[in-house]
């Protein structure tokens, strides 16, 4: 579903071209989920708004069931760090704000958005503003958004870094939960590996700027997965395993 072949990006500076993405390249298969880790600076973000669709690459190869993703796709959707809810705008109108941009029949994707909203924990809330929601109900709200349409891919860029650590594990099994009943291929930026682990089927570990994919460790962790997976020896193994990679790498831990 999503196919990247030797990708670089290049940005120019006050006086050189600074390289930000250097020969990356990976597939993510339809209903897989794929999390970055690496140190800030190291061209995440960078990647993943190119994926988007939002910048083009300077060299390479992106595409997106097949095609070249040269501009935004109604097949991508995005989940950023702050949910950005517009704040006049009621939960459910937040989330058919898509239905709407697309001219997609309202009613129909107005039951889906409620069923959606009912899933994530919303039921009772559709009707309040953003600014009664705690930011756990409003990243919800976002991620409901996002998948509103059944995007066929998922990009999520820190979607949980500004939560405490108790809601950002919640977020992390509602997650699961609301793509595995969707399927789209999910690519997770994230500084924190337990949640890497917990969320992905693989994780890439990039390098320093320029950012190249140095490692990348296969989660054999059983789907459907719940929290209680995180006090298990596997779990421990794996973010280990993570860990010393970039310590290796990096000197320090992401």
């Amino acid at each position: 579903m999503i196919r990247v072949d030797s990708l670089v990006k290049d940005f120019a500076g006050a006086e050189r071209v600074i390289r930000a993405i250097d020969d990356v390249t990976f597939e993510i298969a339809a209903g897989e989920i794929v999390a970055i880790v690496g140190p800030s600076g190291c061209g995440k973000t960078t990647l993943l708004r190119i994926l988007a669709g939002t910048i083009a690459s300077t060299s390479g190869r992106v595409a997106i069931d097949g095609h070249p993703a040269s501009g935004p796709s109604s097949k991508v959707g995005i989940v950023f760090q702050a949910p950005v809810l517009f704040p006049w705008r009621t939960v459910l109108e937040n989330v058919l704000v898509p239905a709407e941009v697309r001219s997609l029949p309202r009613e129909r994707y107005r039951t889906r958005a409620l069923e959606m909203l009912a899933t994530a924990g919303l039921r009772g809330f559709e009707h309040e503003y953003p600014n009664k929601l705690s930011g756990g109900m409003q990243q919800r709200a976002g991620i409901c958004r996002a998948l509103l349409y059944d995007p066929q891919v998922l990009l999520l860029d820190e979607p949980f870094g500004a939560l405490d650590a108790m809601t950002r594990e919640i977020m992390n099994a509602e997650l699961v939960r609301l793509c595995e009943n969707t399927q789209p291929a999910v690519l997770l930026i994230t500084h924190s590996i337990s949640e890497a682990v917990f969320l992905a089927d693989r994780v890439f570990v990039m390098s320093s700027r320029p950012g190249k994919l140095v490692a990348e460790i296969t989660i054999e962790l059983p789907r459907p997965r719940s929290l209680d997976v995180m006090g298990t020896a596997n779990f421990a193994a794996l973010t280990k395993n993570i860990r010393d990679v970039l310590v290796a790498h990096h000197g320090f831990v992401a």
